[in-house]
């Protein structure tokens, strides 16, 4: 008679366990059924001896591969230990993962999360449907938190600050450009495509661990809930004890405390969004007629210059200081040889490691705008910044040589300038450095040939930004002799000669080698243009706008960045003599540090303007 077997658990019958074994079954007898007419087989059709027929229709394939736990009840047992334990090392790691790159460490991970006791006991007491809803949005949100996590990391290492979940969605797109202009459109749609695909993975992951471990509690409830108990009376009792393990404490609430963190930026940052709209509208000189502003100095040529990436740590750091101070050095005085004067100090940038846009603006506005919410209200206002106030006199000519702007740059017209080259305006047919556009050298002889150098009515007012000191900091460009610069095609072998910009990148040793070599490079571009082509009428302020990113400047790096101003008439550094600024253009370790953005009230004192204070 045939027989079939019943077990309490055959795999199949659910996901939710592991295989049954041999023991758990018990043979039946199986009721007669009258037996069919056989189809006659085709001849070879028939299975070998001891051999399953392979299943011929799309659906019993299906009941034959679903059915491969029966079959192999070993290896389903391995398998499903395997997938329930990494699934819930998932879920907790999730809940307990740091925010903090250099804090990314196993002993971090051992910890009890009280979320996790919550959530069991949450989805204990709901029936079936709500319960796999439940679980399954608890898997979304958490693999949320990972993102967000990660982008904490990620924008601490290269702005120094968190993830801003209101303002800096927009900047994913820039460095996604940043990535393409550096090693190529090819990687950066590959590497972003491979984002994309492992985001959508850890969601769908995540979502399914979390259901997965709903369904073990629910095997057996009564178990489950004794656990659950257990695990509230430990946790409550290590949080009463302050247990720690690893300086953190082993009763653990990472993934509430991150979201309330959260939740508080986004209110600060709204409220911030009104309360600097006030303050933008107060502005120390905004009623000042033109002829009482910088009257001293009338006549001059004024250079204002940003040096990328210029920060504090090229001085100070025993990696990097040494080549750029040997070159301040040389360079301050090939300067005083050529009849220039200088003295130095610090600002403290409104940012770190990146978004150079916010520190120029800072400098110039005379507001501290710190992220790109501020940064959009001084823009679409009325602000006088420096070079808007050049203009406003209407004694001189105002220009910008911007040669890292590929696109549209809207922001001309608040910044008051005449005219902008960006890069594809200044002539240039050689290589690109990595995400440079050309060499600070060419950008320098460019702006000399297009602008400072033809003859006018009226004075020059003119910001400059120079690039090379741009990460990744490979290929580098050198020095090549001033006449040689033409239109950039001498720079194409030294571009092929330089390191490539993914093994410079990866590596921190190389990237803060490579940085200082960049500072040396634009410093002695700078100086030797001015040296060159500088005249008696010419001042110069140039200034890094943030330092370098965490790996080039370490963890704990400050904001600080040199400003120097340089002239050949001494009257314009009497101006100034009450600053008590460094003499030279290498400002001393106690020189005066002050805010970024008192610079631009201060400068316009010191060169006789008069407050007329908006209301």
């Amino acid at each position: 008679m045939p027989v079939f077997t019943r077990s309490r658990d055959l795999p199949g019958s659910s996901g939710d366990g592991p295989p049954a074994s041999a023991d758990d079954t018990e043979t039946v007898p199986e009721p007669e059924e009258p037996e069919e007419p056989q189809e006659p087989q085709e001849p070879g059709s028939e299975a070998p001896e001891g051999d399953t027929a392979p299943p011929r229709t799309l659906r019993a394939r299906v009941a034959h591969w679903r059915a491969w736990r029966s079959r192999y009840p070993r290896a389903a047992r391995v398998v499903w230990w395997t997938v329930t334990a990494l699934s819930l090392a998932l879920v907790l790691a999730a809940m307990v993962m740091p925010n903090q790159l250099q804090l990314l460490r196993a002993d971090q991970f051992v910890r009890l999360p009280g979320e996790a006791i919550i959530a069991a006991a949450l989805l204990l007491s709901l029936p079936r449907r709500p319960r796999l809803v439940a679980a399954a949005a608890l898997g979304i949100g958490l693999a949320a938190l990972t993102v967000v996590n990660v982008l904490d990391m990620m924008y601490a290492e290269y702005l120094g600050r968190g993830f801003n979940l209101i303002l800096d969605w927009g900047l994913l797109d820039d460095a996604q450009s940043y990535v393409a202009d550096s090693m190529g459109e090819t990687t950066a749609l590959a590497a972003t495509a491979g984002l994309l695909l492992l985001i959508a993975a850890l969601f769908a992951v995540m979502a399914l661990a979390a259901v997965r471990l709903s369904n073990l509690l629910v095997r057996d409830v009564a178990a489950s809930t004794r656990g659950t108990l257990i695990a509230g009376t430990i946790w409550i009792t290590c949080s009463v004890l302050s247990v720690q393990y690893a300086g953190l404490p082993l009763a653990f609430h990472r993934a509430v405390t991150a979201a309330t963190v959260k939740a508080q930026a986004v209110r600060q940052t709204i409220a911030d969004e009104a309360a600097f709209a006030k303050e933008n509208r107060v502005d120390a000189f905004g009623h000042t007629p033109p002829e009482q502003l910088v009257p001293d100095l009338r006549g001059k040529d004024v250079v204002f210059t940003f040096i990328e990436s210029y920060g504090r740590s090229a001085i100070e750091d025993p990696v990097m200081a040494p080549g750029v101070n040997r070159t301040l050095t040389a360079s301050n005085a090939a300067l005083a040889k050529a009849g220039y004067h200088a003295r130095s100090g610090w600002l403290t940038s409104a940012t770190y490691g990146g978004g150079s846009w916010l520190g120029h603006s800072t400098t110039l506005s005379g507001l501290w705008i710190d992220n790109q919410q501020r940064y959009r209200t001084v823009m679409s206002s009325d602000r006088l910044n420096l070079p808007k106030i050049f203009k406003k006199t209407g004694a001189w000519d105002t220009v910008g040589v911007m040669p890292g702007i590929q696109k549209a740059w809207p922001e001309q017209k608040h910044y008051g300038l005449d005219k902008v080259y960006n890069a594809f305006q200044l002539g240039y047919q050689g290589p690109k450095f990595s995400w440079s556009t050309m060499p600070d050298q060419y950008a320098l002889e460019a702006f000399q040939r297009l602008e400072h150098g033809k003859k006018r009515d009226k004075p020059l007012m003119s910001e400059i930004i120079l690039t090379s000191s741009h990460q990744p900091w490979a290929p580098l460009p050198t020095m090549v002799g001033w006449d040689e610069v033409g239109d950039g095609s001498v720079f194409d072998s030294i571009q092929k000669a330089g390191e490539n910009a993914s093994e410079v990148i990866s590596d921190s040793a190389r990237s803060r080698k490579a940085y200082g070599e960049s500072i040396e490079y634009s410093v002695t571009a700078l100086t030797q243009w001015l040296e060159r082509y500088g005249t008696e009428d010419t001042v110069m302020v140039f200034l890094g706008d943030h330092q370098p990113v965490a790996r080039v400047s370490g963890d704990n790096a400050n904001r600080d960045v040199p400003i120097s101003i340089v002239a050949k008439d001494p009257k314009v550094l009497d101006k100034v003599a009450s600053w008590n600024w460094t003499d030279g253009i290498r400002p001393a370790k106690d020189a005066p540090v002050w805010r970024m953005d008192l610079f631009r009230d201060r400068f316009l004192t010191a060169y006789g303007s008069t407050p007329h204070p908006s209301k």
